[in-house]
């Protein structure tokens, strides 16, 4: 929708904006339903937090639609005219599977797209999972204020979002790869900030990096998002999309905490943590050699 809705300078920073909106609402609910809970229990948080979705849920049906792209593609077709000489027309046909599946497969960039994101969700998967148990064992601080402390580093998506997507739409107008140079760039920064963290620094200064890591860690996400949008079919930006989500989950959301847990388990968390940033090396590695194409 956003793709349809916005021109193509403005694409990434209003995907960043709309990713904003998810730590954001999700801090916002966290925090209003151990207010409920607190008050009345937790049956009525889970009740009442259900109240804004359905008011949403209706909001939509008097939301401005946009115009459905059909799947076609432009051929050269040949007619004879009356002088029998060769006269070229082009016409609109239907696109077939093999058209679609090479309008993906036959794109380097958008395929080291959606492996480079897949790559940042392992980690900050891992990160918005860990974390706390990290600040509990490590630290000795009590289950709740862990959880809270490692809220606030994921919650800096809000700045991380929109100013990747600000950043990669400002650049691209003078370097028009600057959509996956960007994820290239805060990927690479990401890595060597996580490691510092885990690696170097204790304390308050250990804390502060992770609040940095908060915003560069998600600053790759609307840039990459709008490449899966730029370089398909207008037609399949959706499916597009679904693409890359589907691959973050099986490769980066769903493997991530797993294998964090397993080297935890064969060793410690503060060692599990410093293998993390490998994903994020990948990552860079991956957008960097997409951005070529």
């Amino acid at each position: 929708m956003m793709s349809a809705l916005y021109p193509v300078e403005k694409r990434a920073m209003m995907i960043g904006l709309w990713n904003a909106s998810i730590p954001l609402g999700s801090a916002i609910g966290v925090a209003i339903g151990g207010i409920i809970a607190a008050h009345w229990g937790w049956r009525h948080a889970l009740g009442i937090v259900a109240i804004p979705g359905l008011i949403i849920a209706v909001l939509f049906f008097f939301i401005k639609d946009y115009k459905t792209v059909h799947l076609e593609k432009t051929v050269d077709f040949e007619k004879t005219s009356s002088r029998a000489d060769r006269i070229a027309e082009r016409r609109k046909v239907r696109m077939t599977l093999k058209d679609t599946l090479k309008e993906f497969l036959s794109k380097p960039s958008l395929i080291f797209t959606f492996f480079g994101m897949a790559g940042v969700v392992f980690a900050t998967t891992s990160l918005i999972t860990w974390l706390p148990t990290y600040f509990h064992r490590v630290q000795g601080m009590a289950e709740g204020p862990a959880g809270m402390k490692a809220s606030i580093v994921m919650l800096l998506a809000i700045v991380g979002a929109p100013l990747g997507g600000y950043v990669a739409d400002k650049w691209r107008r003078k370097k028009l790869n600057a959509r996956l140079l960007v994820p290239s760039i805060t990927s690479f920064l990401s890595a060597i900030l996580m490691f510092l963290a885990f690696s170097i620094f204790d304390g308050q200064m250990q804390y502060l990096v992770l609040l940095s890591v908060g915003i560069s860690v998600t600053a790759f996400i609307a840039a990459a998002t709008a490449v899966t949008q730029d370089v398909v079919h207008p037609g399949l930006r959706a499916m597009s999309y679904a693409i890359a989500v589907i691959i973050q989950n099986l490769l980066g959301s769903m493997p991530g905490p797993i294998v964090m847990g397993a080297i935890s388990d064969a060793t410690n968390i503060q060692t599990a943590f410093t293998f993390l940033p490998i994903s994020l090396l990948i990552s860079t590695v991956l957008f960097f050699l997409g951005s070529r194409y």
